[in-house]
């Protein structure tokens, strides 16, 4: 059974204003299991925050029901803010890790491809949260967005080789794009927007549902890592 403890945002995916704190935390006992139970931190934006869901549909209550359809006692906590930058998780990762955090999902760069922000100080911000992490001593996760060509080859090249040349640095998995399974259910563009809420950009309900069981096996890696 899940416990939900939500304060909830009303800022979309490429909306400026940061929030303090939009903290989710779910708490999952299954019960079948009797190994200490894991924290993981969700950092992320309105991808991770559930923008435009019902609280129990957004992609970390999913999450957390997909955990315990594998019977596995996980705690997560969902530290996605709307319209976040990986400025705006920089600037809130210290006091996220805290707490008693057994490993991080970062997922950021969504907001700043939109801003049209410069890779590269995308890629330093994200260098740093992840340093953060790699000083708590925790395994991570870093989930990509794919960037198309809106600002140019060049821009494109160098968002998307941030992610790669990251994980690579900080040797941990990369979950190369967010919708990965979203696409995948789609098979089509124009497949796409049964999966995707109004604006284009966040997924609906189904596509939640079909993100989670393409990017969980991953995640369950993390909460299997030992510290």
């Amino acid at each position: 059974m899940a416990r939900v403890f939500r304060k909830r945002s009303r800022y979309g995916y490429g909306v400026p204003q940061v929030l303090r704190n939009t903290a989710l935390v779910l708490i999952l006992s299954t019960g079948a299991l009797h190994a200490q139970q894991k924290t993981i931190l969700a950092l992320g934006d309105s991808l991770t925050a559930g923008y435009g869901l019902p609280r129990e549909q957004g992609f970390v209550p999913q999450l957390a029901n997909w955990f315990g359809q594998q019977g596995v006692d996980v705690k997560l906590i969902n530290a996605g803010v709307s319209g976040s930058t990986t400025a705006g998780g920089l600037s809130r990762v210290g006091w996220s890790l805290s707490g008693d955090v057994d490993g991080m999902i970062v997922a950021l760069g969504g907001n700043d491809y939109l801003r049209g922000i410069d890779p590269q100080t995308s890629r330093e911000n994200l260098d740093r949260i992840l340093s953060k992490g790699q000083e708590a001593g925790i395994p991570m996760l870093l989930v990509g967005i794919i960037a198309g060509g809106n600002f140019g080859a060049d821009y494109q090249r160098q968002f998307n080789q941030m992610y790669v040349d990251l994980a690579a640095k900080y040797d941990i998995p990369l979950f190369t794009d967010f919708y990965k399974g979203l696409k995948e259910a789609a098979k089509t563009q124009s497949g796409m927007a049964r999966y995707m809420q109004g604006d284009g950009i966040h997924p609906n309900e189904r596509g939640v549902a079909a993100i989670v069981p393409s990017i969980g096996p991953v995640v369950l890696q993390l909460v299997q890592a030992k510290n």
